[in-house]
């Protein structure tokens, strides 16, 4: 590994949101150096003016790599570029950190997940809720409601703007519930700790603006071997109703666990990045019945007001992806488990397109 004063060189590819705030965090994080910024368009001259000037920039990722032979390369450029860049950044002897979805097939994620295993090097998915740890407590308490569990979940975005215009790219190669959901497929498998047996979808284009293929908003449901249940809808553009964009809430034989972000929840807020991660408070509901059939113990709020904004999760995973390399910690598992995500948010892709339901 070629460091300069023990540093790990990383190469940024993709300077929009994401990449933006990836980039901030190997900026002020002691043990990496950015050694350069890549994007097609004028997001990486924004970046790099943010940042203070002075980094290397590229528009093409080919000719970067070989220019800056990095250590790492973080990839959070639009799905369909993210198989290529990420294989070839593996036989170029690098590290990646690559933001979900891992591809845009099955296949293609697969085909990552390989050269990262005969390349010998880390690979590290964004799925941030991992690193937060509202989230970690909310899968926790959601394992005490008992078997089965019922999960209802969503995240519609009234996009506008900007933001409209990276969800029309986005779905020039991907629908919402597959880029989207698969963030919270992960949590619902975590919750279960069970296998998913068969999904069903439905979609509905609501604009010529998306491909003709493809659909801007999209349910899903999940049925899984212990007998959990979940549910899950994605929605995107101007169109798209801001009232209860934001439900996140489990129940069990025991009682319920339900993030309550009023907050962030309120309407107005739906394509606000920083609200999307925000919980809060968690409100825990206990089914316990006393003899008059009254509940026998109070709901309980467990407050999580001081909890981190968007960019210092990002500073988590980027610290954890440090980590990882400089302790050689093995990747495998959340590897495989972004595959898996990924497989079951096409094949509820797959039921919608088909009307059929879908079995694992």
């Amino acid at each position: 590994m070629s460091l300069k004063q023990n540093n790990i060189k990383v190469l940024v590819v993709g300077c929009g949101n994401m990449g933006a705030s990836h980039a901030v965090a190997y900026h002020i994080l002691d043990g990496f150096e950015i050694c350069g910024l890549v994007s097609t368009g004028n997001s990486k001259n924004v970046l790099n003016e943010k940042l203070g000037g002075g980094y290397p920039l590229f528009s093409d990722f080919y000719e970067a790599l070989a220019a800056t032979q990095p250590d790492a390369v973080c990839i959070s450029t639009y799905p369909d570029t993210h198989e290529a860049y990420a294989v070839k950044s593996f036989e170029s002897g690098c590290h990646v950190f690559i933001e979900k979805p891992l591809a845009d097939t099955v296949e293609g994620a697969q085909r990552v997940a390989e050269a990262a295993k005969k390349a010998g090097k880390k690979l590290l998915v964004g799925y941030i809720l991992r690193y937060h740890p509202s989230w970690e407590k909310f899968i926790e308490l959601s394992k005490d409601m008992g078997k089965p569990l019922v999960m209802r979940m969503n995240l519609n975005q009234q996009s506008h703007g900007p933001k409209w215009t990276v969800h029309r790219n986005l779905m020039k190669s991907l629908s919402p519930i597959v880029d989207c959901a698969v963030h919270y497929i992960d949590v619902m498998c975590q919750m279960t700790g069970s296998k998913p047996v068969q999904v069903s979808a439905i979609g509905a284009r609501l604009t010529d603006e998306v491909p003709e293929w493809n659909y801007n908003y999209g349910q899903l449901q999940i049925r899984f071997e212990d007998g959990s249940v979940g549910w899950y809808e994605a929605g995107w553009g101007p169109m798209v109703s801001d009232n209860a964009f934001f439900i996140k809430d489990v129940f069990g034989p025991k009682g319920a666990v339900s993030i309550v972000a009023k907050a962030a929840g309120a309407a107005g807020n739906s394509d606000n990045i920083d609200a999307h991660t925000k919980t809060e408070s968690i409100k825990v509901h206990h089914a316990t019945l006393n003899e008059a059939d009254e509940f026998a113990k109070a709901d309980e709020w467990i407050d999580l007001s001081d909890e981190p904004d968007h960019q210092e999760l990002c500073n988590r995973e980027q610290r954890f992806f440090l980590k990882a390399i400089l302790e050689d910690i093995d990747l495998t598992r959340p590897t495989e488990d972004a595959v898996n995500s990924l497989k079951i948010a096409f094949a509820c892709d797959e039921s919608v397109k088909t009307g059929e339901m879908v079995r694992l």
